[in-house]
């Protein structure tokens, strides 16, 4: 799995390309704690993610967990309709801010 990493201003904009399953969530799970140690503020941007597994789903919610003990701020963009149809089945739209493209996630974390 590649994850490509920009900055724009004081958020951190990690995305995922590929699937995020077993195989590639360790990584991906150590990028996003680490950006999340960088700024408090990160939006995964879902543009280029084909797949998301249970594992993968596990990592989004440790990042999480971590970040708002940290007080930090976590936003997802972009989800295709079978990655938003994990999210809506497991719940997790409950617990993230999920929004249409990658300025409007980034505009909410000001």
């Amino acid at each position: 799995m590649e994850i490509q990493q920009q900055q724009q201003g004081h958020v951190i904009v990690l995305g995922p390309v590929g699937r995020l399953d077993s195989l590639s969530c360790r990584e991906f799970e150590t990028r996003l704690l680490a950006a999340l140690d960088q700024s408090e503020s990160v939006v995964v941007d879902c543009t280029a993610l084909d797949y998301i597994s249970s594992a993968g789903l596990r990592a989004l919610l440790v990042a999480a967990k971590r970040n708002r003990t940290s007080g930090g701020r976590l936003a997802l963009a972009v989800l295709r309709d079978s990655i938003r149809e994990v999210f809506d089945i497991s719940g997790f739209t409950a617990i993230f801010a999920i929004h249409p493209t990658v300025a409007a996630a980034v505009a909410s974390l000001g």
